[in-house]
């Protein structure tokens, strides 16, 4: 179910950028400097950039935008020091989320997020409550269109990820972080476009979600932390079914 709600939230970023650009923009940009600042400003020697860079392939960032960013990161400027925070939520119908921020003012961060939960129907959950239904791997997805099944799940599998699993419209290989690298440039080399790659968080416990109305409302959940400046990213283990899905 991981690999299906992954693959709408890639459609709908698409479908979101004409609306909300110049934000997504300014979002993937301020990423980008507190990648560059904590790992420097080349991509083959700093992960995180790279996968900062990811994001802003598939968002079509500007090429200037990008550089502006890794220059920021990379120059003198230190009065603002950043550090990454995970909040654990619980929203409406118990679903679990993880939610990954990048701040300069953990307290600002921390009373905002919790307002934005207590208008949404969410509040934050004890340390591990949420995260031990999750798992840290890479995700490819590649649409079908892309190759025979048989040849990407050759290349895969050499390259070294752990599974290749066929989906109704694309294909999802999932690899251990430390062989993402690898198996990501061996699509690269090979001029095969992935429609998302990333390191990520998938759920190994999904919550089932039948009805359209709680649907929506973990939806505006979502999409209310999404939209705070200072969230990277918003993992859910909802398992949305039959028409809550399209919610």
């Amino acid at each position: 179910m991981a690999g299906h709600s992954k693959w709408a939230k890639v459609k709908h970023f698409k479908g979101a950028i004409d609306a909300k650009r110049a934000k997504i923009f300014a979002k993937l940009s301020r990423e980008i400097t507190i990648a560059a600042r904590l790992g420097g400003g080349d991509p083959d020697l700093n992960p995180r950039l790279r996968m900062v860079l990811l994001k802003c392939r598939s968002a079509n960032v500007p090429a200037e935008n990008i550089e502006r960013a890794i220059k920021r990161g990379t120059g003198e400027d230190d009065s603002a020091t950043y550090e990454d925070l995970t909040y654990e939520v619980f929203g409406p119908g118990g679903v679990g989320l993880l939610v990954e921020a990048s701040t300069d003012n953990r307290n600002r961060s921390a009373s905002e997020i919790r307002a934005i939960l207590t208008r949404n129907g969410g509040h934050i959950a004890t340390p591990g409550a949420v995260s031990r239904m999750f798992q840290r791997k890479g995700q490819i997805l590649i649409a079908k269109s892309a190759g025979e099944e048989d040849k990407l799940m050759e290349l895969a599998i050499e390259a070294g990820a752990e599974d290749f699993l066929v989906r109704d419209d694309y294909y999802e290989i999932l690899t251990d972080p430390a062989q993402f690298e690898e198996v990501h440039k061996a699509f690269e080399q090979n001029n095969i476009p992935c429609e998302s790659a990333e390191v990520t968080w998938l759920p190994t416990l999904t919550t089932p979600v039948t009805d359209p109305q709680q649907a929506a409302a973990i939806n505006r959940l979502i999409e209310a932390l999404e939209d705070h400046d200072d969230v990277n990213e918003v993992f859910s283990n909802a398992d949305f079914q039959g028409a809550a899905a399209e919610v």
